[in-house]
């Protein structure tokens, strides 16, 4: 199999590193609006360089890879339904609403499939908790709590760029709510507030954000994150059940530490980013691309799963914006 990949940033050039070591891959092709920083990326990782996006999409692909920049996501998901090659994006597939929505309808009217990068999904905690809900093993779920603390912020440059905390950030939430409970959200309240790096409220960003969401089964769900959590990178979710609760990302690896006496639990180096983390949920992800690609496999994360995802976000934004609950129709 011949993938082409376009954005060869940090997470893109991860990702053609991951796909170079799938057994379905035979080659991989990167591309990148910066031709030369691609073309360096395709000499360290040993693989093959195109000098644009229509020179990549014309070298017999079998699957194509969006890992640049989000304001270019929807034209190059585009290009990849207009070549009839099956497409992985990285979220969002749109920087806004209205969009998004235009992505959803222009890959529903085609038969090219087009996963969204959605990674949880593949982690083996949150798949076993989605496991423990749909059997009943929890009972009836009535508190989730969700959290994403990043280790350190990204640099000033991203932030305009970013959508915003919720959108940006939380919005891998949003979906792994969805994804383990298979309920949706029906209104959302949300605050935030800038209290590191002032460019965070330069650019009308938050830097720390907090919001509760009420599901469609009444089940309120605490979602809280950070871009400064000096312990480390956390991830986790709980889930509180009336038969059982059961905690993902609860290992030694934790960012977090007991204040209680002789307590050493977790006593092991916490990650420092995303990919760290979740390297076994970008190869079982990126896995199955190549069997989405492949035909043999469905697309386990579509566009519209990635509409309602940024359809809460956008809501808590506003929500943070006017001070209110926000309700999401149907």
């Amino acid at each position: 199999m011949r993938i082409g990949l376009v954005g060869v940033g940090r997470i893109g050039a991860f990702h053609a590193a991951t796909l170079k070591g799938l057994p379905a891959v035979v080659q991989v092709v990167v591309a990148d609006a910066d031709s030369s920083r691609a073309e360096v990326v395709a000499k360290d990782l040993g693989v093959e360089f195109a000098p644009d996006v229509p020179a990549l999409l014309a070298s017999g692909l079998d699957g194509f890879v969006i890992a640049a920049a989000t304001s270019a996501h929807a034209e190059l998901i585009a290009a990849g339904v207009a070549a009839g090659i099956p497409t992985f994006c990285e979220k969002p597939v749109a920087l806004d609403l209205a969009e998004t929505q235009r992505v959803v309808e222009l890959v529903e009217a085609s038969d090219v499939p087009v996963h969204v990068g959605f990674q949880r999904r593949f982690d083996a905690g949150y798949q076993a908790a989605r496991a423990k809900v749909e059997s009943g093993e929890l009972g009836f779920i009535h508190h989730i709590r969700a959290n994403t603390n990043d280790a350190f912020p990204p640099h000033r440059e991203y932030i305009p760029q970013s959508g915003g905390f919720f959108r940006d950030c939380t919005v891998h939430d949003f979906d792994i709510i969805r994804y383990v409970t298979g309920r949706e959200v029906v209104s959302v309240y949300a605050t935030g507030a800038n209290r590191g790096e002032a460019f965070f409220g330069e650019y009308g960003d938050v830097d720390a954000a907090a919001a509760l969401l009420t599901l469609d089964d009444s089940t309120f769900v605490a979602v809280s994150g950070t871009r400064y959590n000096g312990a480390g990178h956390d991830v986790r979710m709980e889930l509180l059940g009336s038969l059982g609760s059961v905690a993902v990302g609860l290992d030694e690896h934790t960012a977090l530490r007991s204040a209680e006496p002789g307590v050493t639990f977790p006593d092991g180096k916490p990650h420092l980013t995303f990919m760290d983390r979740f390297q076994p949920a970008y190869i079982a992800e990126l896995t199955a691309f190549t069997e989405v690609a492949a035909g043999t496999r469905e697309v386990p994360c579509t566009v519209r799963d990635a509409l309602a995802a940024f359809r809460i976000a956008d809501a808590c934004e506003q929500s943070r914006h006017e001070n209110r609950v926000v309700t999401l129709n149907p």
